[in-house]
C-alpha cells in the first residue's frame, strides 16, 4: 500500500475539526474534494476511520490508531519546517528536553548547562511535567531526553532506556530565623518543625518519611507540594524546613535566601537520564552524561 500524505493531512483536519464541513473551511478546499479524498484514504487501508455521532464525525478504533500517527507524522514536519527555516541551520545544535516536574531545578539547570558549554550552539527547548506524561512523548520522539529522578518502571512496554548520571544528598534548609531554631541538637531538633514535602509521588518523599521515622522525629507537616517550585516558594516565605541537594546549599542560599539546618544523611535523590536509545548518541546529551561522571556538582 502506497500512503498518500496528501489524503493522510485531510483525515488529520477533519479529525481535528470533528466535521468535513469546517475542515474543508479550514483547508480553503470544497466539502466535496474533502469527502472524496478521505474515502480514497479508506480505501486505500480498507478500513473506515470515521463514523457519524449526530452532526458530529467521530473516530473508530483504525481512525484513533491512525490519528496517533498523524499526530506524530505532521509534529515531525512542523519541527523539520522551523528547523530548516533558520538561517543558522548548519551551526545550530537543537535539544528539546522533558525535565520531570519531581526533578530540582536547580539540578536540571546545572545539567543543561553543559549542553550549553558546547562549542556548537545549542538550542534548548524545555517542557516541564509529570514523570508518565513525558514518557509517553519520548516513546515517540517528541523528545530527545529526559531528565528526572527515578528510572523507568520494570516491566515497561517503551522500548526506552533508564541512564542513571548519580547521586545527591538531601539537606534540609530553612530562613535564618528557622534555621537557628532548629540547628541545635539536628535532628532531635525537628519535633514539632514546621515541614514542608514533596507530596507523595515525588520519588524522594519516601525516603524522607523513613529518614523520619529512623529517628524517629515527629515534624509539623504544614503542607505538601506536587510543584517543587511552589514548595520552595513557601520555604522562601519562612513557612517550614524544606528538602533540597546538600551540594546545591550556594545555589539556595542565593535563590531562596534559604542556609542549610542540617543533612539527612541517608536520604539521597538520584539523578536519571531516559533515552531512546541504548547508547547515547546526540552531543549535547552526551555532554550532560559526562559533566554529571565529572561531578558537575
Amino acid at each position: 500500500m502506497s500512503l498518500n500524505f496528501r489524503h493522510l493531512h485531510y483525515f488529520w483536519v477533519v479529525a481535528k475539526e470533528g466535521s468535513i464541513t469546517r475542515a474543508a473551511e479550514r483547508l480553503g478546499l470544497a466539502i466535496q474534494t474533502v469527502s472524496a479524498q478521505l474515502s480514497q484514504l479508506e480505501q486505500s487501508v480498507g478500513k473506515a476511520l470515521f463514523k457519524p455521532q449526530g452532526r458530529r464525525l467521530v473516530l473508530t478504533e483504525a481512525g484513533q490508531i491512525a490519528l496517533r500517527y498523524a499526530d506524530q507524522i505532521f509534529l515531525l514536519g512542523e519541527q523539520l519546517q522551523e528547523a530548516l527555516s533558520d538561517a543558522d541551520v548548519e551551526r545550530v545544535m537543537r535539544l528539546t528536553v522533558g525535565i520531570s516536574d519531581s526533578l530540582p531545578k536547580l539540578i536540571a539547570s546545572r545539567l543543561l548547562d553543559a549542553a550549553l558549554a558546547l562549542p556548537q550552539r545549542v538550542r534548548l527547548i524545555c517542557y516541564e511535567e509529570q514523570f508518565e506524561s513525558l514518557l509517553g512523548k519520548l516513546s515517540v520522539h517528541k523528545l530527545d531526553v529526559m531528565l528526572t529522578d527515578r528510572p523507568v518502571p520494570p516491566g515497561s512496554s517503551l522500548r526506552v532506556f533508564s541512564h542513571l548520571l548519580g547521586e545527591t544528598r538531601i539537606s534540609l534548609f530553612a530562613t535564618e530565623a528557622l534555621a537557628a531554631r532548629y540547628r541545635e541538637n539536628f535532628p532531635k531538633s525537628l519535633n514539632g518543625a514546621p515541614l514542608l514535602l514533596p507530596t507523595r509521588n515525588n520519588a524522594i518523599r519516601g525516603r524522607i518519611d523513613n529518614w523520619l521515622e529512623t529517628h524517629d522525629v515527629h515534624p509539623d507537616l504544614i503542607g505538601e507540594f506536587d510543584d517543587n517550585a511552589l514548595l520552595h516558594t513557601f520555604g522562601r516565605a519562612g513557612r517550614g524546613l524544606f528538602p533540597a541537594p546538600s551540594v546545591l546549599a550556594k545555589d539556595v542560599t542565593e535563590q531562596f535566601g534559604a542556609v542549610e539546618v542540617g543533612a539527612m544523611a541517608q536520604v539521597r535523590e538520584q539523578i536519571y537520564a531516559i533515552s531512546n536509545e541504548r547508547k547515547i548518541k546526540h552531543p549535547a546529551i552526551e555532554a550532560i552524561l559526562n559533566a554529571m561522571h565529572a561531578d558537575v556538582f
